[in-house]
C-alpha cells in the first residue's frame, strides 16, 4: 500500500478548519496536519511586513518538521500578502485563500455585491485588483470587520456568542431598500475562513436572503487536482493538530467532524 500525501493547512486559527473539512472530503486518504497560528492570531491586529516576517520562516520550519507533499494556506489575509514569497522560498506546490470575488460578481442578479473580511483583507491592493479585474459591471461593497473572526472562534470554543454581537459585524453588507428592492445586495463574499463557522447563525441573521460565497469547495478541487488521484483510504492517514503557542488542544469533540470524523493527535 502506498503512504498516503501530507496535506499541511495553515491557518491564524481555527478558520481554516472550513478549508480543511473540504479538502478531507475530496482526499480522504491524506494524512493531515493543521496549524494554527494562535500565538500571533488575529493577524488582521498586525501590519503587512509583520505578517510576512511571521509567515514565511514559520512555514519553512514547519514544512522541515512534517515534509507535507502540499501546503494550504487557509487564510485571506495571509495569503494577498505571502503567496508569492513562500513560492520563491520553498520548492513544493501551495494553494492560497483569497476573496471570491470573480464567482460571486458573475451569480449576481442585482449586480450588488459585498466583501466580507478582515479589515486586513479588504484594504489590501490585492482585494481591489481583484475587484478592477472581476467586478463585472457589479457594484462591490467591501466591508472590513474588526471582532467576526474573533467571534466565530469563541463560538467553536463554546462560549456563548451573542446575536446582536455578530448582527453588528453583518449589518454593513447589506445595501438597499429591503428584500423587495431590486438594486439590493444578492451576494455576500466570505473572505475570512473563519465566517463559514458562523454560517448558520448569518443566515438567521441576515436582513434578506443572500448567496453566501465560501472559497472552501473551489479550494478542496485545486488541491486534488494538484496531488492527482486519490489512493484508498490508509490506516495511515491520520491528523495532526498544532498550536504555534504550544496549548493543547481541548476541543477534540468539536475538532473531529472537519477532520473527516479523526480525532486529531
Amino acid at each position: 500500500m502506498s503512504t498516503p500525501p501530507t496535506i499541511l493547512v495553515f491557518d491564524s486559527g481555527l478558520g481554516g478548519l472550513t478549508v480543511l473539512r473540504e479538502i478531507v472530503r475530496a482526499r480522504p486518504d491524506a494524512h493531515y496536519v493543521y496549524v494554527a497560528d494562535d500565538a500571533f492570531f488575529p493577524y488582521g491586529h498586525h501590519g503587512e511586513d509583520e505578517i510576512i516576517a511571521r509567515v514565511v520562516p514559520l512555514v519553512g520550519e514547519l514544512i522541515a518538521a512534517h515534509a507535507p507533499d502540499l501546503v494550504v494556506i487557509a487564510c485571506n489575509t495571509a495569503s494577498t500578502l505571502v503567496m508569492s514569497h513562500l513560492r520563491d522560498a520553498y520548492p513544493l506546490p501551495f494553494v492560497g485563500t483569497v476573496p471570491a470575488i470573480k464567482p460571486a460578481c458573475a451569480s449576481s442578479k442585482t449586480k450588488r455585491v459585498s466583501v466580507l473580511g478582515t479589515r486586513g483583507t479588504v484594504k489590501r491592493e490585492y482585494t481591489r485588483k481583484l475587484i478592477s479585474d472581476f467586478a463585472q459591471g457589479c457594484e462591490v461593497t467591501l466591508v472590513g470587520s474588526g471582532e467576526l473572526a474573533s467571534l466565530a472562534e469563541a463560538a467553536l470554543s463554546g462560549e456563548r456568542v451573542r446575536d446582536e454581537d455578530i448582527a453588528a459585524e453583518l449589518a454593513p453588507c447589506f445595501v438597499g431598500d429591503g428584500a423587495h428592492d431590486p438594486a439590493r445586495t444578492d451576494t455576500v463574499v466570505l473572505a475570512c475562513t473563519h465566517y463559514p463557522l458562523l454560517l448558520e447563525r448569518l443566515r438567521r441573521l441576515a436582513p434578506w436572503q443572500v448567496d453566501w460565497i465560501d472559497p472552501a469547495p473551489a479550494i478542496a478541487r485545486r488541491v486534488a487536482d494538484l496531488l492527482g488521484p486519490a489512493g484508498h483510504e490508509s490506516d495511515q492517514a491520520g491528523a495532526e493538530m498544532i498550536f504555534t503557542s504550544k496549548r493543547p488542544h481541548a476541543l477534540t469533540e468539536a475538532l473531529t467532524p472537519f477532520f473527516g470524523g479523526r480525532v486529531p493527535a
